[in-house]
């Protein structure tokens, strides 16, 4: 009896045990099978992104100036470390192979306690790779990212600019065109072993797509010419600062842009004063530069002609609403033209003509004409940072702005917008806007859109008197006047000097100035519009400050230079379209 009921109480009790059993299975089979199954997934599995290669940056010849490189790093786990083992047992056996101090690694991990990857190094050598892979330490691996080189150094460093982590942190064309140079990343998942170590690519991998690569407009062996030419004068006068820029007048395309003084891409440790597009971020009084501009705009809107005759003053004009105005250097004009006044670069000629425009054809004609010309607002140039000058608004002119915006006073331009200017007199008055890409070529190869930003319709001036500053005033300056330290044998050159002091608080430093010279050449038909202007020449030298005597023979050894070199293509490419 008694072993009947041993035998009842055995059997009652395996049945519940096996059913505990059996709801234990079912409830792990089944009711946490996706649990389960998701945690099993993330121990036999780690995911990691696949940064897609970015796109490449190439000038019009086809020359490298922005690529990416494989750059292989160490990783870890974090959260499978801290599962198994602790932070410091695993910093102790890495900080010797990458040469971090043990802390370091293990405030790392602490950081990202709760994330499966944390970059720990990059830039592996062979022999660290090699080392971490044999010492197959759990929760450790090695993996393989891009990193962006530029293999011109600072050649095109305002232009090309740097590529950050993030966009706003980006600067010049890589972050302009950030988006578009990025691609699409993809996912690497592996199958790893007991230590956390890739084995397999899981089938649940996705790969990166490249981004879209950039085909410029700028010219190696041109910016080559610029950059040279530049540096050599800002170092010859102990300048502060200058900015020089070539572009093709008839569609705006630039060819070479460079500013002093310049910044290393890979070795950001420069002084940030260095880091700034001079050309666009760095408004200024153009000074006589500018007398070409309005002399047209007076003559567009027929106030003025060539034969025109206005007496300036012999050197001394005032009057009440508008001061003093006098001549550089003391001189003594009488009657000059308008071409004459261009050539010995009068500042009372010029606020003559001012007051001509202003009481013949209005003050709000003689603004919008020169709004018409690009002052006042931005170019649209494809880079970051442009500001867009000051040009007071008409309800802020009086007579003083009347006698001085005409000589290139109370008024601020940038680099760029003088460059755009001088565009429209050498292409015959029609507008074009400043652009450094010629074309975009997606991850196929495949051209997927050309860049033409030159506008075909309509005129800012008429040809003919575009025509004529530029092959009659703007020539004979070199030839006979200001900038005759500009002139070359084998190209006629057109060009107007500029020597603009530096206001600062609200007056003159009379010791400090921008040394400006814009032009181009041929002057019958321009190929190419150069603009440099040289801040801060140091006037103690004794070499001079004046923008025909500092700028003016920069330009004319980039027009020499850089005519020479387009001319010998253009024959190269003749001779094979023979063969």
């Amino acid at each position: 009896m008694r072993l009947s009921k041993l035998v009842i109480s055995l059997s009652l009790l395996l049945t519940i045990i096996f059913s505990l059993l059996s709801w234990r299975c079912f409830y792990l089979q089944y009711l946490k099978k996706d649990y389960y199954e998701e945690k099993l997934s993330k121990q036999e599995q780690l995911s990691i992104e696949q940064r897609a290669q970015r796109g490449v940056i190439v000038d019009s010849r086809g020359r490298y100036l922005a690529v990416s490189r494989p750059i292989e790093f160490v990783f870890a786990d974090p959260v499978a470390i801290g599962e198994y083992l602790n932070y410091k047992e695993v910093a102790s056996k890495l900080q010797d192979i990458i040469d971090i101090p043990s802390n370091e690694i293990c405030r790392k991990l602490n950081e990202k306690s709760t994330s499966h990857f944390v970059k720990l190094k990059e830039g592996l050598t062979p022999v660290e790779r090699e080392k971490i892979l044999a010492a197959r330490i759990y929760g450790i691996g090695v993996h393989t990212d891009w990193q962006r080189y530029y293999p011109m150094g600072s050649l095109f460093c305002h232009v090309v600019g740097v590529e950050a982590s993030k966009k706003k942190w980006s600067e010049g064309l890589e972050r302009w065109y950030y988006d578009l140079l990025e691609g699409v990343s993809g996912r690497n998942t592996y199958i790893v072993d007991t230590f956390r170590k890739p084995i397999a690519l899981s089938g649940s991998s996705s790969s990166a797509v490249m981004g879209t690569s950039i085909v410029l407009t700028l010219d190696s062996a041109i910016q080559r010419f610029v950059r040279d030419a530049l540096f050599k004068r800002c170092k010859e006068f102990q300048a502060e600062a200058g900015m020089a820029i070539v572009l093709e007048p008839n569609t705006g395309a630039i060819l070479a842009m460079s500013c002093y003084p310049d910044f290393d891409p890979m070795n950001l440790t420069s002084n940030p004063d260095s880091r700034r597009n001079r050309l666009l971020t760095d408004p200024f009084e153009p000074g006589s530069i500018f007398k070409p501009i309005f002399t047209v705009i007076a003559m567009e809107l027929g106030v003025v002609s060539e034969k025109t005759k206005i007496y300036c003053e012999r050197g001394n004009y005032h009057g009440k609403g508008f001061g003093r105005i006098g001549e550089y250097g003391n001189h003594s004009y009488g009657n000059l033209t308008p071409r004459e006044i261009i050539i010995h670069s009068s500042n009372i000629g010029m606020a003559k003509m001012g007051q001509m425009v202003a009481k013949k054809a209005g003050k709000k004609k003689m603004y919008d004409s020169i709004k018409l010309f690009g002052f006042g607002e931005k170019t649209g140039v494809d880079l970051p940072g442009e500001v867009s000058g000051i040009l007071n608004p008409l309800s802020r002119w009086n007579g003083y702005s009347v006698t001085r915006i005409p000589y290139g006073q109370e008024i601020s331009v940038t680099e760029m917008q003088i460059a755009k200017a001088y565009c429209i007199l050498a292409n015959g008055g029609k507008p074009v806007i400043p652009h450094l890409v010629e074309a975009f070529v997606d991850s196929s190869g495949r051209s997927i859109k050309i860049q033409n930003n030159s506008i075909s319709a309509g005129y800012i001036v008429k040809p003919e008197i575009a025509k004529w500053v530029v092959s009659k005033a703007m020539a004979d300056v070199v030839k006979e006047g200001t900038g005759k330290k500009a002139a070359l044998e084998d190209y006629e050159v057109f060009g107007k000097t500029g020597t603009a002091n530096i206001a600062v608080d609200g007056h003159y430093d009379q010791k400090s100035y921008v040394a400006s010279f814009a032009g181009g050449a041929p002057a019958d038909n321009p190929e190419i519009v150069v603009v440099v202007s040289i801040r801060k020449p140091n006037r103690s030298l004794g070499k001079g400050y004046t923008g025909g005597t500092v700028a003016g023979p920069v330009v004319g050894e980039i027009i020499q230079k850089s005519l020479d070199y387009l001319h010998r293509n253009q024959r190269t490419q003749h001779l094979e379209g023979l063969d």
